[in-house]
């Protein structure tokens, strides 16, 4: 394909938004207005995914070992939890420091009157997972190693948090694919009425030669600029009300903002600008060329 066919094709997509302007002002408003759910949607379940993961890094299981283990022997379980993939943190408490923390959580004061360590038998390893979920092979892991006597874990609370990501993951595939959905079909009846009104000229382009990609091509970048373009209105407007939801909370609700961490408005749309791009342009082109394709036979 020659460059100037290229710039032709180019020119005729850009020209055709122009001519249609009332269908495309309607199909860039409603793109527009399901990015800008979307938009909304994402920076909420980003926010809500973001404290899951919080929580989850809290969440830890200890591994108590055994009395009299050597140094060596300690070390060895060590190194063995931490090439496990899914552990995050892996962090040794020996028995004095067990008694120490104990003492100081229950205001013991000097504990140097004891002649005897009370927890002698609770040498542990505190674990911290990258996934919850892995939790019961890790604890089956676990209780397999020779030295460790007892496990124990947050059965409840890594199942409560597993569902919680679960159902995140799930309203969002749904939500993406409904606004997916309408959106094309919006692309799709503009792309249609735009090929009813140049029915003649195509058909006479076509009797002297055009080729099936020279005839569509202008009609599919429509259908990208059209998205493109319908993907930045909501970008600017999401930006500004999550910027200006985020200083209201912290001014008005500040025990709020502390008990919730909302991420930065610049790391939620560090992701959000090339997502909410990438399907906008994806919707236009995936609208307009199947419409093409199903209406095009001149």
């Amino acid at each position: 394909m020659r460059i100037n066919t290229l710039f032709y094709c180019i020119w005729q997509g850009i020209r055709n938004i122009f001519k249609n302007k009332w269908f495309t002002l309607a199909s860039v408003a409603t793109i527009s207005a399901c990015l800008f759910l979307f938009g909304l949607f994402y920076a909420i379940l980003t926010n809500f995914q973001n404290m899951v993961k919080t929580a989850e890094q809290g969440v830890s299981v200890t591994a108590l070992l055994e009395m009299d283990l050597s140094d060596e022997r300690v070390q060895e379980i060590s190194d063995m939890i931490s090439r496990r993939t899914e552990v995050r943190e892996s962090v040794y408490v020996s028995a004095d420091e067990t008694w120490q923390q104990f003492a100081e959580e229950n205001n013991f004061g000097d504990i140097s009157i004891f002649t005897e360590n009370p927890l002698a038998d609770c040498a542990h390893f505190e674990i911290y997972m990258s996934d919850v979920s892995m939790q019961p092979a890790l604890v089956a892991y676990l209780e397999s190693i020779d030295g460790i006597r007892k496990v124990n874990q947050s059965a409840i609370t890594a199942k409560a948090l597993t569902g919680v990501n679960a159902i995140i993951s799930y309203v969002s595939i749904g939500i993406i694919l409904i606004l997916f959905l309408v959106s094309i079909f919006l692309i799709s009846n503009t792309v249609t009425i735009g090929i009813s009104v140049r029915k003649e000229e195509i058909q006479i382009m076509k009797y002297i030669g055009a080729t099936d990609f020279f005839t569509r091509a202008p009609f599919v970048i429509e259908g990208m600029v059209i998205g493109f373009i319908g993907s930045l209105i909501p970008l600017v407007a999401v930006y500004f009300i999550y910027n200006e939801a985020m200083m209201y909370v912290a001014s008005r609700f500040p025990a709020l903002s502390q008990l919730m961490s909302f991420l930065p408005v610049e790391v939620v749309f560090t992701n959000l600008i090339p997502v909410c791009i990438g399907l906008g342009v994806g919707i236009g082109f995936i609208g307009s060329f199947t419409t093409v394709r199903k209406h095009l036979s001149v």
